[in-house]
Formats: C-alpha cells, structure tokens, sequence
C-alpha cells in the first residue's frame, strides 16, 4: 500500500493485480466501505477465474442497486462503494468465506474458518464449509429462501463466460 495518501486516499493495496479488475485488497477490516473485497491475509490468491467472479459479484451488485449517475461517479473511482462492504477470505483451493463489515456478533467468518470447523464455534448447519467462491456468492444473495434471489441466478446464467453452468467446476 502507498504510504503517500494525497493521490491515493484508499486502504486497498494500489499495485495488487486485483486493482486492475476493480476488487480492493484490503485487510478483514477495512476503512472504506467498498461494495466488496478479498482480505489480504487470506492463505491463498484467488485464481484467474476466482478473480473474475469478485469482479463479476462487485459488477452485479452495480447494476442491480445503482442508478446510471451513480454508477457514473463510481467510474471515475478505482473502486465501487456503498452503505457495506462484503469481505472475502480464501482458506485453500475451493475454501472460501465471507463476512460483513457490519456484522458485530455472530461468527467473524462464514463458513467459520478451518481450525473451527466441527467446533461449537461451526453452528451454522447450513453454512458448513468448506466452500466454493460460488456457493458463498450464492449464500449472500440467499435471503429466507433456500435458493439465491432471481436477480443473482440470472446474472449468472448471463455471464456463462465468468460462471461455470450449473453442475460446472470452478
């Protein structure tokens, strides 16, 4: 990260290749609230495909719920922002998990981290991990419903070169 914030008033690192795709690397606390991120002190870098799905989430998140003046004054910033920030953590291969920067009880990463798997700490039943970037995507969007919303289901299913279809790999 630049230590000159005149240029660069951001906490997400300026030179991370993930920038380029618009997806700030910041740490699991972040001080702008970015609509989404991938926290630095993850275990492992998202792939090239993984890469293009956070790029994809942050774009969907874009389109569904910013007017076009908005979503103007967003392109003129390196990063979209918004009310909250979804943060992303890579545990290993197919091994991810999020959090909300609001969140102030609950599990601090969902699916809870390895190490808590199994544990007293590991009481979401429906959460257990690990999972894929995917099936956590779906999980954001997945609100007292057991399916993720429509809006999501179908920027997926439009974006066929970014989600693999259904029953695909990542």
């Amino acid at each position: 990260m630049s230590a000159d914030t005149t240029d660069w008033p951001y906490d997400a690192d300026r030179d991370d290749p993930l920038t380029a795709l618009r997806i700030p690397v910041t740490s699991a606390w972040p001080h702008w609230r970015y609509t989404a991120c991938f926290d630095r002190e993850s275990e492992v870098r998202p792939t090239d495909a993984e890469a293009r799905m956070l790029a994809s989430f942050i774009e969907e998140y874009r389109e569904h719920w910013f007017n076009d003046r908005y979503k103007e004054q967003l392109s003129e910033r390196p990063f979209d922002t918004d009310a909250k920030t979804v943060i992303f953590h890579k545990w290993g291969d197919g091994d991810w998990s999020y959090r909300q920067d609001s969140w102030v009880y609950g599990p601090f990463w969902v699916p809870v981290a390895p190490g808590l798997r199994g544990t007293e700490h590991d009481d979401r039943p429906n959460w257990k991990g690990p999972m894929s970037l995917v099936q956590v995507m779906d999980r954001i969007h997945t609100i007292a419903a057991d399916e993720p919303m429509q809006h999501w289901t179908d920027w997926k299913a439009s974006h066929p070169d970014v989600f693999a279809p259904e029953g695909g790999g990542e």
